[in-house]
């Protein structure tokens, strides 16, 4: 249950901290990426507390974090090149990819319980 409670407090408060003009949009959309445990129904049993998430499910795998690596970056390296041509649209993606990163670094915690 507290795993469960980590997913929704977590993204919460890293919306309230570090994107403070806009938090409660911030927050809807890192709550949003909680749903990448969708991919948890490809598996049976759907649900094993003794279950590493990391690596075992596809959105949970290392080329999907290397992805969301990748949206997390995607502001600055966009910057960089001083083309940011929908501004809220790569905003948006930096955020899914914050929130989906949140949601891997909670499951990783799991996997050494």
């Amino acid at each position: 249950m507290i795993h469960f409670g980590t997913h929704l407090a977590v993204p919460v408060l890293v919306a309230a901290a570090f994107y403070r003009p806009r938090w409660p949009q911030a927050a809807a959309i890192l709550l949003a990426t909680m749903l990448v445990d969708l991919d948890h129904l490809l598996a049976d049993p759907i649900y094993d507390p003794e279950r590493c998430s990391i690596g075992f499910h596809p959105l949970h795998s290392a080329a999907a974090i290397a992805l969301y690596v990748v949206l997390v970056a995607l502001p600055l390296a966009l910057r960089l090149k001083a083309v940011i041509p929908h501004r809220a649209t790569v905003r948006t993606l930096h955020l899914v990819g914050v929130g989906l990163l949140i949601h891997m670094a909670l499951d990783l915690g799991d996997c050494f319980l």
